[in-house]
């Protein structure tokens, strides 16, 4: 324990990753993961600095928060950083109109955004909306489009809920992304202009924050890239405590993985 804690005693923040790590989503409000309601309260108690980032778009931060305050974690809307509002703060500064390709909650989010006569796409996980006429109508703004733009909130491949794996945003960006031959600016995780807001909120240097993650199972890297220079603890896929800890490097596409310590789970680092 007192290696753990010397080896990273210039951590000053936390990230803390939502869906999987803290939760798992689903009907009710979903479930906490076995130990993460105290794990969260003891990091609070411990001094230093925690923040929530996600990938969830199908749900306001509002909804977000309440769901999670009802497990009884202590959280406030004001620390989770999501890609809604990024995007966004993304489109105000660029005169963007998006179409919107996003779920119903989350259209709230983007209230204060002109939307007519658009001149990009904006995608998320839109769940029931991923309709063929909905992508196909997605598919033909871009198209009409001199310098199509397509935003992505997040790329993820698939996540979990209660009732089992569900595919995520990443594929019909792809197809998108395919059939368009365009590629999706990303404002979510991995991008990490949307780690480095996070770290904005929190006055700290990304060599002065660490992340807690899920890893995707069977491979070879985790799923939500943290921008270079992160400590990230990955979440083993057995025991479910948080095993490995990575220094991470993101070049282009590849991510390059130093594993710089072997730690036990943010309950045992906290207390």
């Amino acid at each position: 324990m007192a290696a753990w804690r010397e080896r990273l005693a210039g951590v000053r923040g936390v990230l803390l990753d939502i869906s999987g790590v803290l939760y798992d989503s689903g009907e009710g409000g979903g479930k906490p993961i076995a130990g993460s309601v105290e794990a969260v309260a003891r990091l609070k108690r411990s001094g230093l600095k925690v923040r929530f980032c996600t990938n969830e778009s199908q749900k306001s931060r509002r909804r977000l928060v309440g769901e999670l305050r009802r497990l009884g974690f202590d959280i406030h809307e004001g620390e989770v950083t999501a890609p809604p509002p990024a995007a966004c703060q993304v489109l105000k500064e660029r005169g963007l109109r998006p179409h919107l390709l996003v779920h119903d909650e989350v259209r709230s989010e983007f209230d204060q955004i002109d939307t007519s006569n658009p001149n990009c796409v904006v995608i998320a996980d839109a769940g029931e909306s991923f309709s063929y006429q909905n992508m196909n109508k997605a598919f033909q703004v871009l198209m009409g489009l001199d310098k199509p733009v397509l935003i992505s909130l997040g790329k993820g491949r698939y996540y979990k809920m209660t009732s089992g794996l569900m595919l995520d945003v990443g594929g019909y960006m792809k197809a998108l992304e395919y059939a368009c031959g365009v590629e999706a600016e990303v404002v979510g995780k991995p991008s990490p202009e949307f780690f480095k807001s996070a770290l904005q909120e929190m006055g700290l240097e990304a060599c002065q924050a660490a992340e807690w993650q899920l890893p995707v199972p069977n491979a070879p890297s985790p799923c939500h890239r943290p921008s270079k220079m992160f400590a990230s603890v990955t979440r083993s896929r057995t025991c479910g405590h948080f095993k490995a800890v990575f220094q991470h490097e993101v070049l282009s596409d590849e991510l390059r993985l130093t594993p710089v310590a072997v730690a036990p789970c943010p309950r045992c680092f906290v207390s």
